[in-house]
């Protein structure tokens, strides 16, 4: 039975707006060419996958970057984004971008000419510059309402703010680092030997993997919540849900790409290590949000830098660990939207 032509344009309508209600936006993509790195190398075809969500105004003043996190995608990002979720799109123009070797913007897996150990060794420098590209050169927009991101895109917000200065009036970086503590240099070490011991004795890409996502589960959460929500019985299963076949974006040349990139962060480097002097350089007004019980990104570098920022922190204690913000989705959410809706002057700072 054929619908009549107004029924069909009614239920267009009623998909179109559950598409919209959820956070649905298509994968595009950023063809850069050839792109160099800060370390003389070359990414060859590059290029960066990204979403957008909600309208750009007519002045081109409501846009905010949102980078993904470690192994993260935009469409994981688009999860979070919507009415009642942790950003609002109602009045903003969000895009989602893929950071480098996530396995949709370029990446070890997805090179034709750099393909697995080929593919050259990248920073979250280079992540911020390529996206610098995608937003002046593809949707041509020189400057940014604001910047969020979280863990690894955090790490990008705050590389953001001393790359760019002058393109953001806002930043948050949550559960994130400016440069990573020892102990975060603990765990992404442990991933680059867990994963060169793995090839060197040719285990499978499977094997790896499953031994590098044990490690980093034992991280995520605190101590407290995996006993609270796993009892003794039920660790077995837990430990068999690794073997389950991971995303094809996951793969272990991009997860060892992405872990060297953290490894090697460090916003204060040209600034002789300097937090005090690499505050002077940040304009935009920042909100730091990190949790008590991160064991996966220590929160005292962030802490510490938000000081000499004299910025806005919140600080959640919940027993979540790393992914805290999505225990305390609520309170996060009315944080970051009183923040971005403030009308504070840029070089207004306060503390919380």
């Amino acid at each position: 039975m054929k619908l009549p032509s107004y029924q069909k344009a009614s239920w267009l309508i009623i998909v179109l707006i559950f598409f919209l209600n959820t956070g649905w936006a298509t994968q595009k993509f950023c063809q850069l060419g050839d792109f160099q790195l800060e370390n003389g190398e070359m990414i060859r075809d590059c290029q960066i996958g990204y979403r957008t969500f909600g309208k750009l105004n007519q002045h081109r003043t409501n846009a905010i970057l949102y980078p993904t996190w470690f192994c993260g995608t935009s469409e994981h990002i688009g999860k979070l984004i919507g009415a009642d979720k942790l950003v609002d799109s109602t009045n903003f123009f969000i895009i989602a971008v893929d950071a480098l070797a996530n396995g949709i913007s370029s990446s070890p897996s997805n090179s034709a000419q750099q393909p697995g150990e080929l593919f050259p060794e990248i920073s979250i420098r280079d992540m911020v510059n390529s996206q610098h590209r995608l937003l002046t050169w593809e949707l041509g927009i020189n400057h940014l309402h604001g910047i969020i991101g979280g863990s690894m895109g955090s790490m990008q917000v705050f590389q953001w703010l001393v790359s760019y200065p002058d393109f953001m009036d806002k930043a948050i970086a949550y559960v994130g680092t400016p440069r990573p503590s020892s102990y975060d240099l603990l765990i992404f070490e442990t991933y680059l030997q867990l994963i060169q011991a793995g090839k060197k004795f040719y285990q499978p890409d499977s094997i790896i993997l499953k031994n590098v996502r044990l490690v980093e589960s034992l991280f995520a959460r605190s101590a407290d919540h995996f006993v609270k929500h796993h009892p003794r019985e039920s660790v077995p299963q837990f430990i068999s849900t690794f073997d389950r076949r991971p995303l094809a974006t996951l793969t272990v040349d991009n997860w060892a790409c992405q872990s060297q990139a953290i490894l090697n962060h460090d916003i204060f480097s040209e600034y002789n290590g300097s937090m005090a002097a690499t505050a002077t350089i940040v304009k935009a007004e920042v909100l730091i949000i990190v949790a008590s019980t991160d064991h996966y990104v220590n929160p005292q570098p962030a802490l510490e830098f938000g000081k000499h920022l004299n910025c806005e922190t919140l600080i959640l204690d919940s027993n979540c660990g790393h992914l805290s913000v999505g225990c305390e989705l609520q309170s996060c959410a009315t944080a970051i939207s009183d923040f971005l809706n403030s009308t504070l002057p840029s070089n207004r700072r306060s503390s919380k």
